[in-house]
């Protein structure tokens, strides 16, 4: 490939090792100082990048407050939020419009595909607008880290959108976990189905697309930005960019950060120690039809080590022993945490629906549920959550403090999938995958935008 010119958007190189202890360590961000934040009865100035697929959920959530700039590589995919707001200026080209919008903007929406997330994040923070980045935080472990520090130097609010860490009902599992009513928790089973079949899962398998003549309205070198340079093709772009290793996270980054985040931060599981994935087969281009990966968490205390397992695609889940034979079980997604006093069951994608297994073990618990002692969202609107921490409220829960450990634990499990079966062991710390060193690069990969 020729040489290319990089915009270097953070002052920490990939080459640089950077600080375990203002990494790893658990800052509690409620107490870092906050820049730029807005009066409550100020309306919080917005630019808004990715103005389709999912961006349309996220633009619409905000709205009430002052949109002020948007940018989409693709108009005419744009075209309905768009119309929504005619007299919002619009781009194509994400840092032209934080150069020139600088001084309008308090705060910066990213719902890209997952490539993007480092690079527009970073050119937002260290412009110091708070940020809103869809899950999972970024590409590779170190851009999370990576971004994570710089949230912090900056002092910017920040969220990521994995919407459920703000319902009532993963609060009620932290706090029926915490309250012993599960007893001690050794195994989780983790899953969905969501890429399956569908509009978001290409038919090709093992082989690149026939690239097709790039639609002029279409800015195809911003999409396709710090990754491989390939042909504009309708296999990636906009519905299927998930499942190739260039652009997506698969299933794991799509759903991981939602219905994995339940289990993670009610057992406060932090860093796993070792992971191993079994699959369908692995593929350098695209992600596997179905992946059976088993997370291995020291103990935490008194607490006993922890194996989670999650399934997807065309690898399923068993179904519960404690769960009632004709009660449907939900294979699209969810989890259980097994207990050795009793079973929790999530039905749902976003841990909203916790319940103990079977019912009539939960209806036997109500006399003995514990007060409810984390605060609420009002709403469960964790957008309103991040507005109102821009406007002095508290720290968002799914700051990045919470969220970058969470997607770093949940991309491990891609790295486990290139070792093809073998168990890899992991040094959070350093961040380094110790058995197996050929893998950190993958580990340390950081997408810097070309010009």
């Amino acid at each position: 490939m020729k040489r290319r010119k990089f915009i270097h958007t953070t002052s920490v190189g990939a080459g640089i090792a950077l600080s375990s202890s203002s990494l790893v360590a658990k800052a509690n961000s409620s107490t870092l100082p906050k820049k730029n934040i807005k009066a409550k009865n100020e309306k919080l100035n917005i630019a808004c990048i990715g103005c389709s697929g999912k961006g349309r959920i996220d633009i619409k959530a905000i709205a009430h407050e002052n949109i002020v700039a948007m940018c989409d590589i693709d108009p005419i995919y744009a075209k309905k939020m768009f119309n929504q707001h005619p007299d919002v200026p619009k781009y194509n080209n994400f840092l032209k419009m934080l150069d020139e919008m600088d001084k309008q903007i308090d705060a910066v929406t990213i719902s890209t595909p997952d490539h993007l997330h480092y690079a527009m994040g970073m050119a937002a923070i260290e412009r110091g607008k708070h940020v809103f980045i869809q899950k999972p935080l970024a590409k590779s472990i170190r851009e999370v880290r990576e971004l994570t520090e710089a949230a912090r130097r900056m002092g910017v609010v920040t969220i990521m959108g994995n919407q459920g860490h703000a319902s009532e009902g993963i609060r009620l599992s932290k706090e029926w976990y915490e309250a012993d009513l599960l007893g001690d928790v050794k195994e989780v089973h983790v899953w969905t189905q969501k890429l399956t079949n569908g509009i978001f899962r290409s038919t090709l398998r093992n082989v690149r697309p026939t690239g097709e003549d790039t639609p002029s309205h279409i800015n195809w070198q911003q999409w396709i930005g710090p990754a491989l340079q390939q042909p504009f093709s309708r296999e990636y772009h906009p519905l299927r960019w998930r499942g190739w290793w260039d652009y997506g996270n698969g299933s794991l980054g799509d759903i991981g950060c939602h219905t994995m985040d339940g289990p993670f931060w009610s057992m406060d599981l932090g860093a796993p120690i070792a992971v191993t994935a079994e699959t369908t087969g692995y593929s350098p281009i695209t992600y596997p039809d179905g992946s059976k990966v088993t997370y291995e968490f020291a103990a935490r205390g008194n607490r006993p080590p922890v194996k989670m397992i999650w399934y997807d695609g065309s690898i399923k889940p068993p179904r519960p022993s404690d769960m009632e034979p004709d009660r449907k079980f939900n294979y699209r997604s969810g989890y259980y945490m097994i207990g050795s006093k009793a079973t929790l069951y999530n039905d749902d994608e976003q841990c909203r629906r916790p319940r103990i297994i079977p019912e009539t073990k939960m209806r036997g618990l109500r006399d003995k549920l514990p007060p409810k002692s984390i605060p609420r969202v009002a709403k469960s609107n964790h957008y309103q959550e991040w507005i109102d921490a821009c406007k002095g409220g508290p720290m968002p829960g799914s700051n990045f403090d919470h969220a970058g450990p969470l997607s770093e634990m949940v991309l491990l499990g891609n790295i486990a999938i290139i070792a093809d079966g073998k168990r890899i062991e992991w040094d959070s710390q350093s961040m380094k995958v110790t058995n197996m060193p050929e893998l950190n690069i993958h580990v340390n990969k950081v997408g810097k935008f070309p010009v």
